[in-house]
């Protein structure tokens, strides 16, 4: 397996060294004959090259068989025209990545701030109220005068429908219950249409249970009762909001996988930010790009048929929660270890499940 690395900025080259290392574990102990392809994004790249994604770099990934992008300055990026382009936005919008799967769980030895659970968020991931992904050219947000500015949303029936069925299809695979989150009391035409082709999608799934909650009212049941829910789908904003939320339930929003989907590619990447008040200090918490690596992993395994990819998967995530359970973490997670050896200490439970890992081929 291909995959292409891109580290980015602020703690993302940190938490990307110790995933790489439990990569190199679960490729040894598994035969996933891995290789990594590492390229410089974000404000490294605009420093090398002048641009903060080279225009080559696009067909690097598509060649590739998965990407795992690390947390990018995003906010520092305003001005395409000067090669500050969003990395995150950029693979998301060409690739076509429309789904955004977020599972958020508990460990044991680290409990939940409000009890225990293990649920997903499936966020439609190319449109909505982000205004940097919902027009063909230009930006969604106008500046009408100095003092007004219009923010448009965008709602396609197509995107609907495919992130209904993904959600359906996730759901079928865990405890067959899909719930809704929308704002279709208000949002009439945008949340109802969506709120609509998610009820249609559902009854092409034999046995799927399937509710729905207004997004405000859902903030309120999932800090309630978070062990109520298994899979729930939303819309782009909405979704963003609702994961980052349940991943900070379950103990840290370090804990929180990300995994960027579309019918061809699908690129790993972090739940959180580049934090930049924390880079280079060895404090951040590798977890997240552990487990949307090991997200990466799972759907590669599924696309092609080679179970050991997903086998890899289940192995980096049962050493993760065993590491969190030891107390062998970063202090966020109630552990004492720095970045790199929290990471060395996932890979080190992986190795105790087979022979020893031996370093991955650079491309």
């Amino acid at each position: 397996m291909h995959i292409v690395v891109l580290p980015g900025d602020g703690i993302g080259p940190e938490i990307t060294t110790a995933t790489s290392g439990v990569l190199r574990a679960a490729s040894e102990r598994f035969q996933l004959n891995l290789r990594l392809e590492e390229h410089a994004v974000g404000h490294a790249s605009l420093k090398l090259s002048g641009t903060t994604v080279r225009p080559e770099l696009l067909d690097i990934v598509r060649a590739a068989d998965g990407l795992i992008l690390g947390p990018t300055a995003t906010f520092d990026f305003k001005d395409e025209a000067h090669g500050e382009i969003n990395p995150s936005r950029h693979f998301r919008k060409n690739l076509d990545l429309y789904a955004n799967i977020r599972p958020a769980r508990t460990y044991a030895g680290r409990p939940g701030r409000i009890g225990d659970f293990d649920l997903v968020v499936v966020r439609e991931n190319t449109e909505g109220f982000y205004a940097d992904r919902n027009m063909e050219q230009g930006n969604g947000e106008l500046l009408v005068t100095p003092d007004v500015v219009i923010s448009l949303r965008r709602i396609t029936r197509t995107c609907c429908e495919r992130i209904a069925h993904a959600a359906c299809r996730l759901a079928m695979k865990r405890r067959k219950h899909l719930t809704i989150v929308h704002k279709a009391n208000v949002l009439k035409l945008g949340d109802g249409m969506f709120l609509d082709i998610c009820r249609e999608a559902a009854k092409g799934y034999p046995g799927l249970a399937v509710d729905d909650i207004l997004v405000d009212a859902m903030m309120a049941h999932v800090v309630r009762s978070p062990d109520r829910f298994d899979v729930i789908v939303s819309t782009n904003m909405f979704g963003d909001i609702l994961s980052d939320l349940t991943a900070e339930l379950s103990g840290s929003l370090g804990l929180g996988g990300s995994l960027n989907v579309g019918d061809r590619h699908a690129m790993a990447q972090a739940a959180h930010g580049s934090a930049p008040d924390i880079a280079g200090q060895d404090v951040a918490n590798p977890v997240s790009l552990i487990l949307s690596t090991a997200l990466l992993l799972a759907w590669h395994g599924e696309t092609t048929g080679a179970v050991r990819y997903e086998e890899a998967a289940r192995a980096i995530e049962a050493a993760v929660a065993r590491s969190i359970g030891e107390g062998r973490a970063t202090r966020d997670v109630g552990g004492t270890l720095g970045t790199i050896a929290a990471g060395a200490a996932i890979a080190e439970i992986l190795q105790a499940g087979g022979a020893g890992a031996a370093p991955l081929p650079e491309a």
